[in-house]
């Protein structure tokens, strides 16, 4: 696919078809997407940050939708509660050996095989292309949720 330029709108597409491809392998294993993406945030972060509130702060959601989603992880088996973060209420949670072996068949695997054949300087333009889009998007959520 060796093209010289492409165009914004066209390029957007392709984004949006990308997303909605990941977002629908997230629903495998018996899990849906928010609960893929929180296995995958307790496995890597660091210990302190293993908690219903850091994994919120983390996808930028409110507390509500994410505690519901530690616990049907929990009650699943895939999450236990590892005591106190010593911060007020909030728990540590850590994977459980169901919840490490159920990433073994992450979705997300087959996105990280398609970005492993491209070379560095591509991962690096993609990764700036990514961290972009991120950034000019956070003010028109914050917009949005205001007008609510």
């Amino acid at each position: 696919m060796a093209r010289n330029s492409i165009r914004a709108d066209a390029l957007a597409r392709l984004f949006e078809q990308s997303t909605r491809m990941v977002h629908s392998a997230g629903h495998s294993q018996g899990l849906f997407p928010a609960q893929w993406t929180a296995l995958r945030y307790f496995a890597a972060a660091d210990q302190r940050q293993r908690t219903a509130i850091s994994l919120a702060r983390f996808q930028g959601m409110a507390f509500g939708p994410v505690s519901r989603t530690v616990r049907t992880l929990i009650t699943k088996g895939l999450l236990r509660k590892a005591g106190s973060a010593g911060k007020g209420r909030a728990e540590l949670l850590e994977l459980t050996d169901q919840g490490r072996a159920i990433l073994a068949s992450d979705p997300l695997l087959a996105v990280v095989s398609a970005l492993e054949g491209l070379d560095d300087p591509q991962r690096l333009a993609l990764a700036l292309a990514l961290e972009q889009i991120l950034v000019s998007m956070q003010p028109l959520e914050t917009a949005d949720a205001s007008e609510d």
